[in-house]
């Protein structure tokens, strides 16, 4: 677990050096709804050193998935003691011959390859790609808003630590984005070239409408 102790210390160094702030943190209040700044704060009397400590990141996710893999998200939402600060970090698990799709987020991602081996790459805006095989202790960057992706090539399950600066990165997979969508089934097959069977294979896949 050393490289999760630096690579998490990294990353927190990264984000308070590019941040400011009047408060020393802001503890998500989910009393009251979210804004483009984050959550209003809880009231400060009221915390412990217990609302700065997220467990969840110690357990292996369920990668009985489509893809073959599991993300186990500490963000805002799960871990409201990040909000307001830019960051956010993240366990992905990835089963023997899985792997996390072409995806993308508003901001940068770092990961850390703790266990196994994964082929990780994003692709440019000039539709070059970027990619190479991760090994242990090995860190690649996937800068915001790319496309980028991770499959596992070896023989035995993946573990990586993700981080982003972004208490709420957002994620879209292309993949599931064209499926569950509320287009028209002849609007999807136009825009990707899919026939209509694979668009509606893809449709009942991820449950979306036709």
């Amino acid at each position: 677990m050393g490289f999760l102790i630096i690579f998490s210390v990294f990353s927190l160094f990264v984000s308070f050096a590019s941040a400011t702030s009047v408060v020393d943190f802001c503890v998500a209040d989910f009393n009251y709804p979210v804004t483009s700044a984050g959550y209003p704060c809880r009231d400060p009397a009221n915390l412990t050193a217990d609302d700065f400590v997220f467990s969840g990141l110690g357990i292996p996710g369920n990668t009985s998935t489509t893809f073959g893999f599991a993300i186990t998200l500490a963000i805002d939402r799960t871990f409201p003691a990040l909000n307001g600060l830019g960051l956010s970090i993240s366990r992905l698990d990835i089963a023997v011959g899985g792997s996390v799709p072409v995806h993308s987020h508003r901001v940068s991602e770092v990961i850390l390859m703790v266990e196994g081996t994964i082929i990780a790459g994003f692709i440019g805006s000039d539709n070059v790609a970027y990619y190479r095989t991760l090994n242990r202790g090995d860190i690649m960057i996937f800068p915001h808003t790319l496309l980028h992706f991770q499959v596992n090539i070896g023989n035995s399950p993946a573990l990586a630590f993700v981080s982003l600066n972004s208490q709420f990165p957002g994620f879209q997979t292309t993949t599931s984005s064209l499926a569950v969508n509320d287009l028209p089934s002849d609007v999807v097959r136009r825009i990707t070239l899919l026939d209509a069977s694979q668009v509606q294979r893809l449709k009942r896949t991820f449950g979306g409408t036709n």
